[in-house]
């Protein structure tokens, strides 16, 4: 495929490809880290976006929902103490695992750009941090990816659930993209990149839990 001219990956500003023109949206590919990402002009407003989250229907009693999140659950009550100070980044309406693990006597901070947009929980560093369906919301991953390390304690961890596009997946079938708000792909060559780049020690990357380890 042929580069596209003056477009760069909004991860690490390498050059990208036309990679899809599903749902007669673009979407481009990176060279480098091969993120994959949803162009701009496609890409929603903050008010629609907003919008858009509203709609979610995220109860946290309910039981498929806290099924989803034990992955996240279960990794930090085997890998930290309640004491550990931990951080929601992107908690939405709903923390169904902060709920959780607050039940567990664990200490937890919320954070959402859009529903706890406070700036105290940004001026502190945490033990762990958790994404949970949260990175592929972000239009800025590269500013997104540097604040969540600078937030990292030394031999902390960031864990990340998303749904990671794998070569087995045809992106024009793909469900996980068709949510507007979904703008950023993560490839595990995406990931092992993140994790090279901002000096990360390891990236275990499983089908149901991605975890950073600085």
């Amino acid at each position: 495929m042929i580069p596209t001219k003056h477009l760069t990956c909004p991860l690490c500003d390498g050059k990208v490809f036309l990679y899809s023109e599903a749902l007669n949206r673009r979407y481009y590919k990176c060279s480098n880290c091969d993120g994959v990402h949803l162009s701009k002009e496609f890409q929603l407003t903050p008010q629609e976006e907003k919008q858009r989250y509203l709609e979610h229907d995220n109860d946290v009693n309910d039981k498929g929902y806290q099924d989803f999140v034990q992955p996240i659950v279960n990794a930090v009550i085997r890998d930290f103490k309640p004491i550990d100070n931990g951080l929601d980044f992107g908690c939405g309406t709903g923390p169904v695992i902060a709920k959780l693990l607050k039940e567990k006597g664990y200490n937890l901070t919320l954070y959402d750009p859009y529903f706890k947009a406070l700036n105290k929980p940004l001026k502190r560093n945490y033990a762990y941090i958790f994404c949970c369906e949260v990175i592929e919301h972000f239009n800025s991953p590269k500013n997104e990816f540097t604040l969540l390390h600078n937030l990292l304690k030394e031999d902390a961890k960031l864990y990340c659930k998303t749904g990671l596009l794998k070569d087995s997946i045809n992106f024009e079938n793909w469900w996980y993209k068709n949510d507007k708000t979904h703008v950023f792909f993560y490839t595990p060559t995406t990931l092992k990149w993140i994790a090279s780049h901002y000096n990360f020690k390891s990236v275990d990357i499983t089908s149901k839990l991605i975890t950073f380890t600085t």
